[in-house]
């Protein structure tokens, strides 16, 4: 799964907090969110509307811009953002592949949910209304050259018998659109708001003899999700 699309699909939580619009439940899912947690299923659909198959896993998420998301069905999976690089593992393969983690996470849904104040500087954002139960929130990217169409996210309630929520909001499901007609649906699950992450979920070290493609740089060029 390319970085740039995970980066997208690594984002989950719970609030308190009673929202009527998609955009109120937005600002409630993510105020005072530092980490999280969650179990997540995903399916690919290509621009013809044919799936791929699922897979499902775990991930963390740290603010501003550290997280861990580990694929463990069909196959083994784990990438880890350290803050300064993306590390990708696939263990099948033996091979790891390690970037800079720099702009393109600049522009992606997952500063909104760390940071809802930089919504309207790199995002158009458009009520979608309500289906399948959740409100939904369409984002575009204001970038020059976006690196998706949308990314539709779906919030709903904790507890899912109540219309509107006056308790736990949660971030249910998204659905993301590449600018090649591809679309990514993530489903999240037993979300775990502000949970105490050590240190090392986010840190990554390649096991001895596996094949290492990229370099490390210590002057990568990094921008914060936060101002």
């Amino acid at each position: 799964m390319p970085t740039r699309l995970l980066a997208l699909c690594l984002i989950c939580a719970a609030t308190s907090a009673s929202a009527e619009t998609a955009r109120a439940r937005l600002d409630a899912f993510a105020k005072g969110l530092q980490t999280v947690s969650a179990n997540f299923e995903q399916r690919v659909f290509d621009a013809n509307n044919h799936p791929g198959k699922g897979s499902s896993g775990s991930l963390a998420v740290q603010a501003p811009r550290q997280f861990r998301w580990n694929v463990t069905k069909p196959y083994e999976q784990l990438i880890v953002a350290d803050g300064m690089h993306v590390w990708i593992y696939d263990p099948d393969l033996e091979q790891v592949t390690v970037r800079s983690q720099s702009l393109e996470e600049a522009h992606s849904p997952l500063t909104v949910l760390t940071d809802v104040s930089l919504l309207d500087r790199d995002f158009a954002a458009a009520e979608q209304g309500e289906r399948d139960g959740l409100k939904w929130l369409r984002l575009t990217s204001k970038a020059k050259e976006a690196e998706f169409e949308y990314a539709d996210l779906g919030f709903g309630c904790a507890d899912a018998a109540r219309s509107e929520c006056g308790g736990a909001v949660v971030l249910s499901r998204m659905v993301f659109k590449d600018t090649l007609g591809n679309r990514t649906e993530t489903l999240y699950a037993d979300w775990q708001r502000n949970p105490q992450l050590g240190a090392d979920r986010f840190r990554f070290t390649p096991p001895a003899g596996v094949d290492v493609i990229g370099e490390v740089k210590p002057e990568a060029e990094v921008h914060p999700l936060k101002d």
